[in-house]
């Protein structure tokens, strides 16, 4: 025997010893991972869904089943809408909403801000979940009914999130696989709405003596003589005025300030909405007058969003469909 065959032989054990000792450690490792299977993500939204379900005892909750049952989504329909106005993914929509993560960290409550006015189809375009598009079309189904409905995070902003900044501060942004608790409402008629909403902040807020202008072209306005006028100029579409004036959001954001001291505004009338110049002229202001107008959106922003500037000279988002507040005071009346 040579003097090598002994090392050989001994390495040709090291080798296989080697060999068994790493197939029983891939063994012993796939015996672990069969004993802990992870749950999928679908498994863990219907977790989170169903754990927050029975916590907040949602026992009018329904698990959306159309297509095979695959959405996830849980839903309850508060008022089933207008049957004769069924939603398509063409359907220009007017949608007022409120939004919570299941864990309560994001919220925003906010009806008066949380609008969306476009295409049912392009509500995933538009930053909103994909998951409210389905419960809208699946669940939902018609214009004019409002539904509660908890939405998977992975029919939301996934793994993701959205938003920007920390997760720690309240209403910064929703982390990945948040599950989502909406309320929805699909105006049917955005007359009858803005009336709705008008009218509750009145009451809220308590307001009395307003007039409504019921036909014409103002119709929907809500107006308040608040100081009578000093002068006998009457405003028409023909006058020029020069004014103070302070426009609002229903939930108190200021958009237009022109109510700066020592600071006049001028314009024509007929370039004002719509509905300032209705309350205007139904209320004969001129010199002198001061006046608060509620508008209804049409005859404000209408469907458009816009921008405006608050108090503090910051930009401030006028959502579409919004109800309005002004108040005027009239310096100067001109032809």
């Amino acid at each position: 025997m040579r003097a090598e065959e002994p090392f050989k032989n001994n390495l040709l054990q090291m080798k296989q010893t080697t060999f068994i000792l790493l197939l029983f450690c891939v063994i012993g490792l796939l015996s672990c991972r069969k004993d802990k299977i992870e749950p999928t993500i679908k498994q863990y939204d219907q977790q989170q869904i169903l754990n927050y379900i029975k916590v907040h005892g949602l026992t009018n909750m329904v698990r959306d089943t159309v297509g095979g049952d695959t959405t996830g989504i849980y839903y309850e329909i508060l008022s089933p809408g207008n049957t004769a106005h069924r939603l398509q993914y063409p359907s220009l929509i007017s949608l007022v909403y409120t939004l919570r993560t299941l864990d309560g960290v994001y919220t925003s409550i906010d009806t008066i801000n949380n609008h969306f006015y476009d295409y049912l189809g392009h509500i995933a375009t538009d930053n909103l979940p994909l998951g409210l598009q389905t419960a809208l079309i699946n669940d939902l189904k018609y214009s004019g009914g409002r539904m509660r409905v908890l939405i998977p995070s992975h029919l939301a902003y996934g793994v993701n999130g959205t938003g920007s900044g920390s997760s720690q501060v309240a209403n910064n942004r929703i982390t990945g696989n948040e599950c989502l608790d909406y309320y929805i409402n699909v105006v049917d008629s955005q007359p009858v709405y803005d009336d709705l909403v008008i009218n509750n902040y009145m009451k809220n807020n308590s307001l009395t003596g307003y007039t409504k202008i019921t036909t014409g072209t103002g119709a929907g306005t809500y107006y308040k003589v608040l100081t009578v006028p000093t002068g006998t100029d009457i405003i028409d579409s023909s006058k020029t005025i020069t004014y103070t004036a302070t426009g609002q959001l229903l939930n108190g954001i200021i958009f237009n300030n022109q109510n700066v001291s020592g600071v006049t505004n001028s314009g024509d009338v007929d370039n004002l909405y719509v509905g300032i110049q209705q309350a205007m002229y139904a209320s004969q202001a001129s010199v002198g007058t001061k006046i608060s107008i509620l508008l209804p959106s049409a005859l404000g922003i209408g469907t458009t969003s816009s921008t405006g500037t608050d108090q503090n000279n910051n930009s401030v988002t006028i959502p579409a469909n919004s109800c309005m507040r002004f108040t005027f005071i009239i310096d100067t009346v001109t032809p």
